[in-house]
């Protein structure tokens, strides 16, 4: 069975029954040719529920949440008719003892060489097709109402629910205490006391950005496969489609997969991890950043974010990885005012503008624009490929359904290692990664939490910053490495009407017990 995801509606082809898995059960639905569901006068269950099966307390509504339904934002169609049976491009015509003869599995039903090539796993992929950007505000918050949910935002959330009723998390992140710190930005403190103990230690030097991969040390092929959410890869017809169950063909390429983060800091938090197989280390190529760029444009919700920390910049594991979560309300840095200072102008003008930061404690990049996805990817990544290889630590953070992207190198461990770090900010144990440089402040000790204020944010990231003269030459390397031209400066601030300080935003799908707003 498959999935073709469209923005309107949602077809499932089948032969003789669509099965669904939710909470390790099966439900089987009759087949009726032209079966027609309208969720427009049902009310998805609460948080909790939301997706689960009539027998968890969900309503019938729900059963769309598995093949792409909104909570009643918008109107879907569901239609099950026959049609002949047709091997996918994404499966193969073998049986389950010719898989298992392709490798040895270990027994742990993990995603190394040993267990993956052998195993089936849910597939979505996404649309890669370069179309033309529309001319429109490319700001992806909203002035009234959050735009429908995606196919993509049920399906993660969902199987993040599930991983969360299996008890696969080392905590449950939606008891942690959180708050908006009043302040002009709003910068956002949770009290997560046993998150520095349960999480996984360093493992490498702090002072390399570029480090070989070490297989000897953690890795995610020794993380199982009941961790992994979905794989993601590019489509071969240009559209998405969800695939329930889909072997791993290795002779087609090592997998990208989006698993849970088991020390997670937010709600939906997942990890994406890039051809799994291949075991790359921590480093930005044009590939793995346009994958992320595709998840956030697939989510198709400005309330989740991507992440990436260079390793010096607070990455824990040499392997390469995206983070991603869902925070309900702006992160301070999105409502930062920018000076528009360099473009792609040209004889190859692709319309990427990069504006510099202001007014906000950590000195950064915007990159936004482009005529295509790929060329805002490649001139990001352009500029990853020099901070990288002039061992300079950067934090990325893909903001607005993949049309921000901000760049923020940065020299925290470096102060650190020569001890010209404040004491008092070091007892906090607070490591300023993408998500605590961009206004996410993960607190270890009640004391910090109850004490948090917007001074103390803004002392932490200050330290984080390169100082302005070194920043200014960063910024002319990265110019000249993403083929841009300066240009007359442009002022953005947060008085455009982009976010409504006086009043958060919170998305209609995300639980609402999570983030405590004073």
């Amino acid at each position: 069975m498959s999935v073709a995801i469209a923005s309107k509606s949602c077809q499932v082809n089948c032969m003789r029954r669509v099965m669904f898995d939710r909470f390790d059960q099966v439900v089987q639905i009759a087949l009726i040719c032209n079966f027609t569901v309208d969720d427009k006068h049902q009310t998805p269950s609460p948080h909790g529920g939301r997706g689960a099966l009539p027998s968890e307390g969900g309503c019938p509504s729900d059963l769309l949440f598995l093949a792409g339904g909104g909570g009643g934002v918008f109107h879907l169609m569901l239609t099950i008719k026959r049609v002949p049976t047709v091997v996918s491009n994404y499966q193969e015509n073998a049986s389950s003892d010719d898989l298992k003869a392709k490798a040895e599995s270990c027994g742990r039903n993990c995603l190394g060489k040993c267990c993956l090539p052998v195993s089936k796993l849910p597939l979505y992929a996404y649309d890669n097709a370069e179309h033309e950007r529309v001319e429109e505000d490319i700001h992806g918050f909203c002035d009234e109402q959050c735009p429908p949910m995606s196919f993509l935002n049920n399906l993660l959330l969902g199987q993040w629910e599930d991983r969360m009723s299996r008890g696969l998390f080392r905590y449950d992140v939606t008891s942690c205490e959180t708050k908006v710190i009043p302040g002009k930005y709003g910068f956002i403190a949770q009290l997560n006391e046993g998150r520095h103990l349960k999480k996984r230690p360093t493992e490498f030097r702090i002072d390399k950005v570029l480090q070989p991969f070490d297989e000897k040390k953690f890795n995610f092929t020794k993380v199982g496969q009941e961790e992994v959410l979905f794989r993601f890869e590019p489509s071969k017809d240009n559209k998405s489609h969800y695939f329930p169950s889909s072997p791993v063909d290795s002779e087609e390429g090592s997998p990208s997969v989006v698993a849970i983060n088991v020390s997670p800091i937010e709600y939906g938090h997942v990890l994406l991890i890039p051809r799994v197989l291949d075991c790359l280390p921590q480093r930005i190529d044009g590939d793995s950043l346009s994958l992320a760029l595709h998840l956030a444009k697939e989510a198709s919700d400005p309330f989740f974010r991507v992440g990436y920390n260079s390793l010096g910049a607070f990455a824990t594991i040499n392997h390469l990885h995206f983070q991603a979560y869902y925070l309900s309300v702006p992160f301070p840095i999105e409502k930062a005012p920018t000076c528009r200072t360099m473009s792609s102008k040209g004889a190859y003008e692709t319309r990427v503008v990069v504006s510099e930061l202001l007014d906000y404690p950590v000195r950064g990049l915007v990159f936004e624009g482009g005529c295509k996805l790929c060329d805002l990817c490649d001139a990001v990544t352009s500029s990853c490929i020099f901070l990288q290889s002039n061992n300079i630590p950067f934090n990325i953070l893909i903001s607005d359904c993949g049309k921000r992207i901000f760049l923020l190198p940065q020299c925290y461990a470096e102060k650190q290692a020569r001890g010209e770090v404040n004491q008092e900010l070091l007892d906090t144990q607070v490591n300023p990664a993408v998500w605590e440089i961009s206004g996410h402040m993960v607190l270890k000790r009640r004391k910090d939490y109850d004490e948090a204020s917007e001074q103390y944010a803004w002392r932490l990231l200050a330290e984080v910053s390169l100082s302005e003269e070194r920043f200014q030459e960063v910024k002319s390397y990265v110019r000249e490495a993403a083929n841009l031209q300066p240009e007359e400066e442009y002022i953005s601030s947060i008085d455009d009407g982009r976010y409504d300080s006086a009043k958060p935003q919170v998305a209609s799908h995300l639980p609402q017990d999570c983030l405590v707003l004073h």
